[in-house]
C-alpha cells in the first residue's frame, strides 16, 4: 500500500483502529483513497480485518441493481460482526448511502452513521463522534460543491507505479437509465492547475502510469472556461515528470476534436487506447437513452480516431435489454460489434432504475432475455478479443509489471497499453531482475484467450 505524504506512514499515536471497504469504479475509489488520507492524518489506524476495530467504513456504489447487491451484502457482513461484538461501530459512505439517505438506517439499524458523496471530508469528525459515543447526529449530506473536492493527500490503495486521476465530478448528460447526476449532481471541472498540482504528487510518489477518470471526460472545462479543455489539460500532464503513460478513460463521444485526436496522436505518454462508452448502435434507441449522438456521428468518430491515432484500442460498454429494444435492434448492435472489432468491451444489462426516466419507458424486457442478448454479445466479442490476442504473438511489446506471480520464482503479472488496470487483459511475462513498477521490452510467445505470455527482453527500467 503506498502513500502520498511520507508524514502519514509516521504516524505513532491513534485515535482507534479501523478498516476500510471501497466497492464501485475508480472515481469512488479515488473517494475512498481521500478518506483515508484524512483518517491516517488525523491518526486513525489502518488494519487489514476488521474483527477486533474500533469501526469499519464501506464506502457504497449505487450505480445499477448489482452494485447495489454488492453494497448491501457488504454492509450486512459488517453488521454481522457487529452483532457478534466482534466490531465496535460502522460508518457507510458514498453513492448508496447518498441515494438511499436515512432509509438506510432503518433497512439496517446497526449503522452508526451515513456519509453522503459530498460529506467525505467530514469523515475524521465522523469517526471522532463514532469513537466518542457521540450519536446525536447520525448523517451527513452535504449539498453538492461549486468546486470539485481536494483529492490531494490521499493514502491510495492502489499499487504504488499506477493511480487514477479525477479531473471532474458530477454529469450534465442525463442519460435516462443513468442515476449518476442524482447522486453525484452537476458537471464541476477541477481546475487545469489543481490537476496539474495532483498528478505531480502523484508522481513524486512514483506514479509511472496515470489513469484519467471523471463521469464525462471530454466535457472537461465546459462549466468552467466556456468550452472543452480536455486538450490543454492533456498538453500540461505531458510535461509532468515522472509518468509514463497516461491512459484515459470514460470519454463520451461528444467533443472529441481533431485537435484532441492530435494531442493523442503524437503524444509520447498520452497511449493510444480510449474507453468510450456507446451503450447503443441503434438510432432509436440512442434516442430512448437520450445519447444525443447517432449511428452515423460514432461511426464517424470510430473512423477518424482509428484512421489518425497509430495502435488504437478502442474499449467500449453496450447495454442490452433496454425498454422496447426490438430483436431487429438488438442484430443491428450484434452485427456491429463484428463489423467494427472493439479491441475490448464490455455489456451491461439493463438495470431498472425506479428514479430514472429510463423506469416509465414502456415494453420493459424479461430478465431472461436481457441475459440472453448479452451473452452473445460477449461471445461476438470473444471472438474479436481472442483474435486481437493472438495477432500479438511473435511481437515486442512494452509491458508494465504490477506484480509477481505467487509461488512461481522469475513470473510476474504486468499489463500491455491495452489494458486498463483491473478492468482488462493481462500479460504473464517471465524474467530476471524484474519488479513491480518497471516498464520492459517482452516478446509475446503466446496468447491465452484474453492474456499474452511474454518473455521479458533485457532488465526493466
Amino acid at each position: 500500500m503506498a502513500t502520498i505524504i511520507k508524514d502519514i506512514t509516521k504516524q505513532t499515536t491513534h485515535k482507534g483502529k479501523y478498516c476500510f471497504v471501497s466497492l464501485g469504479c475508480p472515481k469512488n475509489l479515488v473517494d475512498s483513497e481521500r478518506m483515508l488520507g484524512l483518517l491516517q492524518l488525523d491518526g486513525y489506524q489502518l488494519v487489514r480485518e476488521p474483527v477486533g476495530a474500533d469501526f469499519a467504513v464501506v464506502n457504497t456504489c449505487g450505480f445499477i441493481e448489482s452494485a447495489r447487491a454488492e453494497s448491501y451484502a457488504t454492509i450486512e457482513e459488517m453488521a454481522a460482526l457487529k452483532r457478534a461484538g466482534q466490531l465496535k461501530g460502522l460508518i457507510v459512505s458514498g453513492c448508496l448511502g447518498e441515494r438511499e439517505k436515512d432509509a438506510l438506517l432503518v433497512q439496517c439499524p446497526e449503522i452508526d452513521h451515513i456519509v453522503g458523496v459530498f460529506g467525505r471530508e467530514m469523515v475524521t469528525q465522523v469517526a471522532d463522534r463514532l469513537v466518542g459515543g457521540l450519536n446525536e447526529q447520525r448523517t451527513v449530506f452535504c449539498p453538492a460543491p461549486l468546486r470539485t473536492l481536494n483529492d490531494k493527500d490521499r493514502l491510495r490503495i492502489t499499487p504504488r507505479h499506477f493511480a487514477y486521476l479525477k479531473i471532474s465530478e458530477g454529469c450534465d448528460r442525463l442519460c435516462t437509465f443513468c442515476a449518476i447526476p442524482k447522486m453525484r449532481g452537476k458537471h464541476i471541472t477541477k481546475p487545469i492547475e489543481e490537476v496539474i498540482a495532483e498528478a505531480k504528487q502523484l508522481a513524486a510518489d512514483g506514479v509511472r502510469e496515470l489513469n484519467i477518470v471523471a463521469q464525462d471526460t471530454t466535457y472537461y472545462g465546459m462549466d468552467l472556461y466556456g468550452e472543452p479543455r480536455l486538450t490543454e489539460l492533456l498538453r500540461e500532464l505531458e510535461q509532468v515528470e515522472g509518468l509514463r503513460w497516461i491512459r484515459l478513460l470514460y470519454l463520451y463521444p461528444m467533443y472529441v476534436t481533431d485537435d484532441l485526436i492530435d494531442v493523442i496522436a503524437n503524444s509520447k505518454k498520452i497511449i493510444p487506447y480510449l474507453d468510450i462508452p456507446l451503450q447503443h448502435i441503434n438510432n432509436t434507441m440512442l434516442r430512448r437513452m437520450q445519447r444525443r449522438v447517432n449511428r452515423q456521428e460514432i461511426d464517424e468518430l470510430i473512423t477518424r480516431l482509428r484512421d489518425r491515432i497509430p495502435g488504437l484500442v478502442l474499449r467500449t460498454t453496450f447495454i442490452t435489454g433496454f425498454p422496447g429494444e426490438t430483436e431487429e435492434q438488438f442484430e443491428e448492435l450484434l452485427e456491429y460489434i463484428s463489423a467494427r472489432r472493439f479491441e475490448r468491451m464490455g455489456v451491461f444489462t439493463y438495470s431498472y432504475e425506479e428514479a430514472t426516466p429510463s423506469a416509465k419507458i414502456p415494453d420493459h424486457l424479461d430478465e431472461v432475455v436481457k441475459e440472453q442478448r448479452r451473452e452473445r454479445l460477449m461471445q461476438t466479442q470473444q471472438e474479436v478479443a481472442f483474435e486481437f490476442s493472438a495477432a500479438q504473438v511473435g511481437k515486442t511489446i512494452e509491458v508494465l509489471i504490477d506484480r509477481p506471480v505467487p509461488d512461481q520464482p522469475g513470473a510476474w503479472v504486468g499489463r500491455g497499453y491495452a489494458d486498463a488496470p483491473d478492468i482488462d487483459s493481462l500479460v504473464f511475462v517471465t524474467g530476471k531482475r524484474l519488479a513491480a513498477g518497471q516498464f520492459v521490452q517482452c516478446e509475446i510467445v503466446s496468447a491465452s484467450g484474453y492474456d499474452l505470455v511474454g518473455v521479458a527482453i533485457g532488465s526493466g527500467s
